[in-house]
Order: structure tokens, then sequence, then C-alpha cells
């Protein structure tokens, strides 16, 4: 059983920079410990991927993914420090749309945090559209 401790977790906009649409420049975790989720991947328990050329699909596949890791660790979405968001495409409309539908799945918290979304040439799987990397402070 793990131990869920109150994180202070501080997130931060300079009045210097841009508002950002929804996430933060700066997060500071005072934690104890801190986890780094591997990239979740839009694959089922078994390995096979789900929704092969359906990026929304693959999208709630990978927030399904990341609540069952996130909880493995005792953490919820809120606790998560920095994201990653990787997309193949250079079209910056897939772009929006993956950041718009990660922020109405259940991680959307996550995403409040420091963020950082990226459009690729391919990623590890056949057929694989999207991946998220976590860090979170428990």
């Amino acid at each position: 059983m793990l131990d869920r401790m109150a994180t202070k977790i501080t997130r931060i906009n300079p009045h210097q920079l841009h508002t950002p649409p929804g996430y933060h420049h700066i997060t500071i975790a005072e934690a104890g410990r801190t986890a780094f989720l591997a990239g979740q991947c839009p694959l089922d328990a078994s390995g096979t991927l789900v929704g092969d050329g359906d990026l929304n699909a693959q999208i709630d596949q990978i927030a399904a993914n990341a609540m069952t890791a996130l909880t493995a660790v005792g953490a919820t979405p809120d606790q998560v420090v920095r994201t990653v968001i990787y997309v193949v495409s250079d079209d910056r409309s897939a772009l929006s749309a993956t950041w718009d539908r990660l922020n109405q799945s259940p991680i959307a918290a996550a995403f409040t945090t420091a963020s950082t979304l990226l459009g690729v040439a391919q990623l590890g799987f056949p057929g694989q559209l999207v991946e998220v990397d976590l860090t979170a402070a428990l």
C-alpha cells in the first residue's frame, strides 16, 4: 500500500510571458518522491494497438492507461507536474484537437501543469499516432 502525503505543487505564469492556453509555464513541486511514467501508448492490456488510424480512440486509450499508471503509484492527475504530448502530424489542427481531447479526458487535470505539445514524424509502434509522457510529484 502506498502512502499518499500532501504534496505542495505551485503553478506559475510570470506576467512577462504570454498567457498559455490552459497550462502553466512553471510548475514547482515540493515532493519527497517523484514518479516518472514511461510514455503512455495506445495499447490495450494485451499489447495490441487500439484505434489504428483513429486519433481520438488512441487518446482515449492513453488516458485510460495513464489513469491506471497513476493509480498504481497512488497519484491522481492533479499531481502531475510535467507532461509531454507527441502527435504524429505536422498539421496544427491535429495537435490542437489532441490537446482539446486530452483536456476533456479523465486525466485533464494533468495538462494544467508545465506541458509541451510536439508534432513528430513517427512513434514506436506501427500505426501509433500519439503518446503522452507524465511526471508526477508524490
